[in-house]
């Protein structure tokens, strides 16, 4: 229905809004700390892990955002602030209290968000230097440094934009994200800010949020581990000067279309770089009961680690594939069921079919594989995005704080 060309721009690409990124010191080198700034007031919207163990930043940037407006977004790499009590609170506080004064507005206007390991407390001598130059370093050209400086073990940074005309008025969206292992969300994903110049109303705004966040980053898992900091932000000034988008109709439908798409780049791009990632694996489901056992079925297969080591190294062995969804309690129908291994009919009503090995081999070298399958039951379907388990997630993780 609607048509949108995606492009590498940033959270700075949509009108008023300002970023910039220093080095704090969190982390041992490089860029660890970002602010996204709305020269304007904007509303806000935003989406949080579901994790029983909450980091600071989320518990706060919760209670700020319940009325619907923010002004800025800081994110600090180099340290997650979780399980860190008391003090993890009092530091997150302070953090939007020092970046509400740079910028001459209230602390409730500021969001919060960490990454990096849990169970260290931050180091606040580090960010109370950190923040005021932060602000100095503000600009329209800041995006894609901002995008950098929120990067744990990602290989790449993660910025895309959109743009459109929304009745009539050209109208532009920027994204960043973080993300490459402890990758499983449910309502968020890693750390994700957006930006918007649209002028939607806060309800409007929730309402696509939620919608492309389910259709996207809730359908990604790199490793199946929930984060305890997962978070999405979208801010809107208005600064397009648009028609209000109100809460429901054709211009909302055209605004959540091209958020969804702008939020599918990311999703690809986390799974992609997922750690030790050599491929990008797309799951697909369909001939579901029902959208939630779809999902459930793709998880399940996504986060095999017998499926993502086949993918890794090469190996037609599709019986992974129908062991992942016969066993995570979905209804299916084994003898009408139907699979697809990297673009390869392996199983048609519930008997396997031939293939040729070596060209299944082949299929799997490539940087994008699919699997796909037909439970046979009903008509919900779904995508999950995910990587392949390579030997360099095993390193990367079993040496991560040292």
């Amino acid at each position: 229905m609607f048509d949108f060309h995606i492009e590498t721009g940033s959270v700075t690409t949509p009108k008023g809004f300002l970023a910039g990124a220093v080095a704090s010191g969190l982390k041992a080198q490089g860029l660890d700390l970002a602010l996204v700034y709305s020269m304007i007031p904007a509303q806000a919207a935003a989406i949080f892990t579901v994790n029983k163990v909450q980091a600071a930043p989320v518990i706060l940037s919760r209670n700020h955002v319940a009325n619907g407006q923010a002004r800025a977004v800081i994110i600090n790499a180099g340290c997650a602030n979780a399980c860190t009590g008391d003090q993890g609170m009092a530091d997150a506080q302070e953090t939007a209290a020092i970046t509400a004064k740079v910028l001459g507005v209230a602390p409730q206007e500021i969001l919060v968000a960490s990454t990096g390991v849990i169970g260290r407390p931050l180091q606040m001598d580090k960010l109370r230097r950190a923040i005021p130059e932060v602000n100095r370093q503000l600009s329209p050209q800041g995006g894609e440094e901002a995008a950098r400086a929120i990067m744990t073990t990602d290989t790449v940074a993660k910025h895309f934009s959109v743009t459109f005309a929304l009745a009539g008025v050209e109208v532009h969206i920027g994204a960043m994200a973080k993300g490459s292992g402890m990758i499983n969300p449910n309502m968020a994903t890693m750390l994700c800010a957006i930006t918007t110049d649209a002028a939607i109303s806060a309800a409007g705004l929730d309402s696509a949020l939620r919608t492309a966040v389910n259709q996207t980053l809730n359908r990604l898992t790199v490793d199946g581990e929930m984060s305890t900091n997962d978070t999405v932000f979208i801010l809107a000034n208005g600064a397009a000067g648009n028609p209000r988008i109100e809460s429901e109709g054709a211009p909302l439908q055209q605004f959540t279309a091209a958020l969804t798409q702008i939020c599918l780049a990311l999703t690809r791009a986390i799974a992609a770089d997922g750690e030790g990632a050599s491929k990008l694996f797309i799951v697909e489901v369909t001939g579901a009961r029902d959208e939630e056992q779809a999902h459930q079925a793709a998880k399940a297969i996504a986060n095999s680690a017998l499926v993502k080591t086949a993918i890794f190294g090469r190996d037609p062995n599709w019986g992974r594939v129908v062991q992942a969804a016969g066993a995570c309690g979905v209804e299916m129908d084994a003898n009408r069921m139907s699979v697809d291994f990297a673009g390869m009919a392996v199983v048609r009503k519930g008997q396997p079919v031939p293939f040729d090995a070596e060209a299944m081999r082949t299929a799997l070298s490539a940087k994008e594989v699919q699997a796909q399958m037909d439970l046979a039951v009903g008509a919900a379907t779904t995508r999950v995005y995910s990587c392949d388990l390579t030997y360099d997630y095993i390193k990367i993780n079993a040496d991560y704080t040292t």
